[in-house]
């Protein structure tokens, strides 16, 4: 329900604070909305628990189940799949740790717990063995992952109750020597695959495919395994449930957990510039939020959509609680690429009350044991609905009151969500898309999966026929067919050179060269080393500034220095597609429209230097790197070219005008396919990768060729841009098709949405940044993109 902020004043802080801000900041929030605190609603334990179990759960308070707890118990106990999709905190894991303890002391039987990171996997043994203890169960549990030492491997795997890993673990280091972990699969009872809705997109592709493995294992060794699956709430949580298991799973959805009274507030920060739609910076109004909220004795968690953005709060929050050397830090900064030494420093500093603001990504969305927090600020909008209110829900465990508050950037999405609030808080939650028989990711798992036992004549793979796959196999002399049975012949071990999250291997290390020896202080992903970890490349960790001296691509190491820098970087790349294959394609007017398999190549050409506060460019850099290389597919867009000379008057102009075209399509595209934005990717070019269009340091639009040297539009000989929306995965996850099928509604969406912008040339809220001095009229991207956009939908001259 909605209540005005004079209402929202109540004796506890958060509600005191909500209040406060909606009175001060009243002209920035474009709603605010109090839920009410929600009862328990609650069911007595089930009949015929184990004693023993029962003690345990009365040594840690629990008397009776949530009813979403007794609903997932009955359908475990039939013998049913079910998925647990409820909200953050609400015990989920007690639907999975129940029937697994009673299965485990009633003698035999094992069960395996997948976790998506190491660190939710250590808090579930940590779990696990507070119950253990707490009713002297005798049951073994433990982690199985990389860090896990050879001694404490075998002990594992002839004597644990409930092995506790990671996906990557399953696939590389259980399922192909799973002659080892025979008293596993022989006794497996149960499978628990928790945080379901992050197995999305190539990374749910490619765990669908290891689970349909260590199904076929189990068969192998007469076990059916019951799967528990818990997630955050999500569109389809049936759906994507029973695409990776491969068999009919029930749903629980409703939450009978408490909940304390949860206060939200929309804040869109106040517009400086109102010709070019310049809005003050989420980040000032983060902090300014963050600030008051820590000075009121609360604690905060900001999330921020990128690891460097969560450096730069970091580092403005530091500057105001952080003064001091002398004192214990009060603010901390989380994300992937810190050392896990250092994650769990800080994990442990939050459930201590030591830490009393950080800064993340969503690396803590997912439900690590932080203890109690007061408020969430979301610094943008973290491109989803389900990841939103994941994000809010971080505060507010245990029934407390907390407070939420989403902070929208300039950009097109934000500014949809924040000034059409009906849509954030009425929209259901978005679908999570997987592709598991998407054919190179199909081919490697069959690979892995012949690897570990032989294929029989006419045995399907998760209901695929995988004949042609094997006779492909067989051809390149991996497999040999004997007796109708097809065996593993080649040396190599396949699981290993298969990634289960990236698109190629190795992680790169960041060593500070000034330490004694240098010192290793942060690791990076494949993909984001390009961006991040370039020469001359400004690297944050804990807001402290490191310069890469140099960078071993080869050896995967980057070498860096502390330096006193008073600006930070932000790489400039851009992407070339080729088109390789049309699946279909459409022509009206002077607009066709087609979808199909692509080549892309993504460069980093240089990177620009922000000075911290003003944000204002202070330098340049040229970067040289390797090109990153990828086979995805695509939608696109494409006008004829005499269209093109009568509509504009330069082919500069007509670039601008795609360039705008394309960001808006991006975001409402995104919005259609209740996807992330950083599912799809945008590109201009020709369609042929000798040219793409970017969008340079000085904010310009440019064109590069296919050596990465600049080139006069007037000067190509073809002048045909397309405009391209690719999935941003290798293969493609499924978007590029039903992306197609929409086409003239993404098209018409994208027309209303930069035809109603109340702005003159040109905004983050419709086309993108414009420069100033654009909006005198010499260049007008807002007018470029309108004709673009009108002879798409058919409606231009």
């Amino acid at each position: 329900m909605s209540a005005p902020a004079e209402q929202l004043a109540a004796p506890d802080p958060v509600s005191r604070l909500a209040a406060r801000l909606g009175r001060r900041y009243r002209d920035r929030i474009t709603a605010a909305v109090t839920l009410p605190p929600r009862p328990a609603r609650t069911a007595p334990l089930p009949g015929g628990l184990d004693r023993r179990l029962e003690a345990a759960l009365a040594a840690r308070g629990i008397r009776a189940l949530y009813s979403h707890q007794a609903e997932a118990w009955a359908h475990v106990a039939a013998g049913r799949h079910v998925v647990v999709a409820t909200p953050t905190a609400s015990g989920k894991s007690l639907c999975y740790h129940l029937p697994v303890l009673q299965a485990v002391l009633g003698g035999g039987a094992r069960a395996l717990y997948l976790f998506p990171t190491k660190a939710l996997a250590q808090d579930q043994v940590a779990e696990l063995l507070a119950l253990d203890e707490a009713g002297g169960l005798g049951v073994r549990a433990d982690t199985f992952d990389g860090d896990t030492p050879g001694d404490a491997r075998r002990a594992i795997r002839t004597r644990a109750d409930i092995v506790v890993t990671n996906p990557d673990m399953l696939h590389q280091g259980i399922l192909p020597h799973h002659t080892r972990w025979a008293r596993l699969f022989e006794g497996l009872r149960y499978v628990v695959v928790d945080e379901l809705h992050v197995y999305r997109g190539v990374f749910g592709s490619h765990v669908a495919n290891v689970l349909r493995r260590l199904r076929r294992i189990a068969r192998f060794y007469g076990a059916e395994p019951v799967f528990i699956l818990c997630s955050a709430t999500i569109g389809n949580p049936r759906e994507l449930a029973e695409r990776l298991v491969g068999a009919p799973v029930e749903a629980v959805t409703e939450s009978g957990a408490p909940a304390g009274a949860r206060h939200l507030l929309l804040w869109n920060p106040p517009v400086v510039n109102p010709d070019l739609g310049i809005r003050a910076s989420a980040r000032s109004q983060s902090t300014r939020i963050a600030r008051a909220a820590v000075r009121a004795g609360l604690r905060t968690i900001v999330f921020a959509r990128t690891r460097l953005m969560v450096e730069i709060l970091t580092r403005y929050l530091k500057d105001v609680f952080d003064r001091d050397p002398r004192r214990p830090p009060r603010v901390a900064g989380y994300r992937g690429g810190y050392l896990p030494t250092a994650r769990r420093a800080t994990e442990r500093a939050l459930r201590e009350g030591a830490v009393h603001c950080v800064v993340a990504t969503s690396a803590l969305e997912l439900g690590v044991d932080i203890g109690g927090l007061d408020v969430a600020v979301l610094n943008g909008y973290p491109g989803s609905v389900a990841a939103a209110w994941q994000r809010l829900g971080r505060a507010g465990r245990r029934g407390r009151p907390a407070l939420g508050v989403l902070v929208a950037g300039s950009d097109l999405l934000d500014q949809y969500v924040i000034r059409h609030p009906e849509f954030f808080l009425e929209a259901s939650p978005e679908r999570a898309r997987i592709d598991p028989d998407q054919l190179l990711i199909l081919l490697d798992h069959v690979r892995c999966a012949a690897f570990e036992l032989p294929f029989r004549d006419g045995e399907r793979f998760g209901g695929v026929d995988v004949g042609e796959l094997l006779a492909y196999l067989e051809a390149q002399g991996v497999l040999y067919r004997e007796g109708g049975r097809w065996h593993w012949i080649a040396d190599s071990y396949p699981a290993n050179s298969v990634s289960l999250r990236s698109v190629a291997e190795g992680n790169f290390v960041v060593v500070d060269e000034s330490a004694d020896g240098g010192r290793v202080i942060a690791e990076v992903d494949y993909a984001s080393a390009p961006v991040t970890l370039y020469e001359g490349a400004i690297y944050l960790v804990q807001a402290r500034p490191y310069q890469v001296e140099r960078l071993d691509w080869t050896g995967r190491k980057a070498y860096v220095r502390p330096t006193r820098a008073d600006y930070y970087t932000e790489a400039i790349d851009y992407a070339r597609l080729r088109i390789l294959d049309r699946c279909a394609a459409a022509r009206w007017g002077a607009a066709v429209a087609a979808h199909g398999e692509v080549h892309l190549v993504r460069r980093v050409a240089g990177y620009k230097k922000i000075r911290y506060y003003s944000h204002e460019n202070v330098g340049y850099g040229e970067v040289r790197l390797p090109d990153q290389e990828m086979h995805t597919t695509a939608a696109w867009w494409q006008l004829d070219p005499e269209a093109l000379e009568r509509a504009f008057a330069s082919r500069d102009e007509a670039l601008d005008g795609f360039l705008g075209a394309a960001y808006a399509l991006h975001h409402v595209a995104a919005l259609h396919l209740m996807a992330e934005p950083r599912d799809l990717g945008r590109a201009v070019g020709d369609g042929e990768a000798g040219w793409c269009s970017v969008v340079g340091a000085d904010g310009r639009g440019g064109i590069r060729g296919a050596d990465g040297s600049a080139l006069e539009a007037g000067a190509l000989a073809r002048f045909r841009p397309t405009v391209f929306l690719y999935d941003a995965y290798p293969g493609g996850i499924g978007l590029s098709e039903p992306l197609y099928e929409a086409r003239a509604q993404v098209v018409a969406g994208a027309l209303a949405l930069v035809r109603e912008c109340a702005c003159r040339a040109g905004c983050p809220a419709c086309v993108g940044p414009v420069l100033a001095g654009d909006e005198a009229g010499v260049r007008t991207p807002r007018a470029a993109a309108l004709r673009v956009l009108e002879l798409l939908a058919g409606d231009g001259p």
